[in-house]
């Protein structure tokens, strides 16, 4: 069982992720879209979506410090463990915290905004669902673990860049240790699987729009607006308009 979780099914949903975003293009260009609803509704959504997003560039950041990059660095570039410890708590809490009540608003308004609501599918449902799991279970083992010390020696907090980190890195080097994981707090362990059950569902997902870049806005012509000219097109059957009422033929 410890092989399947933290060996094959990760690999299975990497896979999934993959393969399934090269599907999604390549059959469904149209498809591939946020399905803005801003038309229908600007005010909750001004305010919901800069939280949303922000917050989540600081939860994705969070997590390639602490998953991508060994203790090793951070140690030669001076950054003491207690250091990075508290920046890692208050950093990641508040990105969660903003990710998370951003995305609560828009939750709220899907539900009460009648055309939003119309426009929601299900898959948008079961990525909601997700993905607000997965930064609440986040945000659980950084209080659990670091505060609480929940899962760890008592005086001590459970250090993840000794375990999961490395099975973390271990799945891109082909080399993923199990052990690592099966040792971690069951917060970890949850965080970790439904992560991967995210990555998953996320070709089939509006997900999709964060691997979008409006780079052909950048090489696109000029689009050039021109009054009409009143004068032009004498002879071809256009003329200026003239005051009142025309006489009757």
């Amino acid at each position: 069982m410890s092989i399947f979780l933290w060996v094959i099914f990760p690999y299975l949903c990497l896979a999934t992720f993959v393969v399934g975003h090269f599907w999604r293009y390549r059959y469904d260009k149209f498809g591939w879209t946020t399905r803005s609803s801003q038309l229908y509704e600007s005010r909750l959504l001004r305010w919901g979506s800069p939280l949303f997003h922000f917050g989540m560039l600081g939860v994705v950041g969070g997590h390639i410090i602490g998953l991508l990059i060994p203790k090793a660095w951070t140690d030669a570039l001076g950054i003491s463990e207690s250091a990075y410890h508290w920046a890692a708590i208050i950093g990641g809490l508040a990105a969660g915290i903003a990710a998370l009540v951003g995305m609560g608003i828009l939750i709220y308004r899907r539900r009460t905004v009648g055309p939003v609501f119309s426009a929601t599918t299900v898959m948008d449902k079961v990525m909601y669902f997700f993905l607000g799991l997965v930064i609440a279970l986040g945000m659980w083992n950084t209080v659990a673990s670091s505060i609480l010390g929940i899962g760890s020696a008592p005086g001590e907090h459970f250090n993840y860049r000794d375990s999961v980190s490395l099975w973390f890195r271990g799945i891109f080097s082909g080399n993923p240790d199990p052990d690592f994981m099966s040792s971690a707090p069951i917060g970890f362990q949850l965080h970790a699987f439904f992560a991967c059950v995210l990555f998953a569902l996320w070709p089939f997902t509006r997900l999709v729009h964060v691997f979008s870049a409006p780079v052909g806005y950048i090489t696109r012509p000029y689009i050039v607006y021109r009054s009409k000219d009143e004068r032009a097109g004498a002879g071809v059957g256009s003329r200026a308009p003239r005051r009142g009422w025309e006489r009757v033929q």
